[in-house]
């Protein structure tokens, strides 16, 4: 690979990179939304737009459900229920058609070329996990909401 393919590559991921979902609460371009089911059970859901990894839905999805459990109260959260999917669609460009024909005589040239009608696969993944919280640690699996909140944020460099 040349110098300018990797740069130009390089390039692009930063840019997409970019693009994708930030961790923020529902809007435009997606994020999260909770809801309270019971007094210590909650549904969080983390919506992510065409440039979002399903990795950082999960992880953004894993990091509300700790900051819910923290916000009321808890030290520890399980998670009861946990669905991933992606709403895919597609898109075709506008096709345009260009180019010019002469005659002479009774025989006609020409050039035509087409640009665009080309269709592209857009894949929004969405994560969401319901949550049973606890103030002591219970028996079996658990996640300290302390810990996911300190370890997600660094790994994706968010402020506390």
């Amino acid at each position: 690979m040349s110098a300018k393919t990797i740069t130009c590559l390089l390039g692009a991921v930063i840019f997409l990179q970019a693009c994708s979902t930030p961790y923020q609460k529902e809007g435009f371009t997606g994020g999260y939304t909770e809801l309270q089911l019971d007094d210590n059970v909650f549904r969080i859901t983390f919506r992510g737009n065409a440039y979002t990894s399903r990795e950082n839905t999960s992880d953004f999805t894993l990091l509300r459900s700790a900051e819910i459990a923290l916000n009321h109260g808890y030290k520890y959260f399980v998670i009861i229920d946990a669905k991933e999917y992606t709403k895919q669609s597609t898109y075709t460009t506008p096709t345009t058609t260009t180019g010019s024909t002469s005659l002479y005589g009774n025989t006609g040239y020409g050039s035509y070329t087409t640009y665009g009608g080309r269709t592209f696969l857009v894949a929004k993944p969405t994560s969401s996990n319901t949550i049973l919280c606890y103030n002591e640690k219970p028996e079996g699996f658990s996640y300290n909401a302390e810990f996911i909140v300190r370890s997600v944020r660094d790994k994706y460099k968010l402020e506390y």
